[in-house]
């Protein structure tokens, strides 16, 4: 949906389960960093206020929003990983750079999820320009890490209810 449509903060109380004990993994793309740290602070904000206790929390950094699959890989085979949360930003350009490495990111992330039957969530900006980003980032559209990381708990409470 467009964020023009709804905001990216808001959310559903559906399927927000207790998530004391669960552990999540967030991997930051140091590309476009004022960005995703905004998204960053904005996922961790919302594991704590829906009662993650910090050590339950770990961070780590890639390079850029393409080695997000490889890095999520890495944190979700590890057994103790509940979710990990992918957070980048990859803007237009104006060459077709920005197509490949959406769509690279996309199906990466996608196939880490599949392969570790865990939540891997997409939590990547693919705006325009640099206003939109931070627009998505915590501006007049909310923030996605708050969205990536609702949906990161959602998700472990759908898998709850089966």
């Amino acid at each position: 949906m467009a964020t023009n449509l709804k905001n990216l903060s808001d959310h559903s109380e559906k399927n927000i389960i207790n998530v004391a004990n669960n552990k999540f993994a967030i991997i930051v793309s140091e590309w476009n960093d004022e960005v995703t740290e905004s998204l960053f602070n904005g996922a961790y904000e919302t594991l704590i206020e829906n009662g993650v206790k910090k050590e339950n929390i770990i961070k780590h950094y890639v390079p850029g929003s393409y080695e997000l699959s490889l890095g999520a890989q890495w944190l979700a085979q590890k057994s103790d990983i509940d979710a990990v949360i992918c957070l980048g930003c990859v803007i237009q350009g104006e060459t077709k750079h920005f197509d490949f490495i959406c769509d690279a990111v996309a199906q990466g992330i996608t196939n880490v999820s599949l392969k570790y039957n865990k939540p891997v969530i997409f939590g990547v900006l693919t705006p325009n320009n640099q206003q939109q980003a931070l627009d998505r980032a915590g501006g007049k559209h909310g923030n996605k890490g708050d969205e990536a990381a609702i949906t990161a708990i959602k998700m472990l409470g759908l898998v709850q209810q089966l």
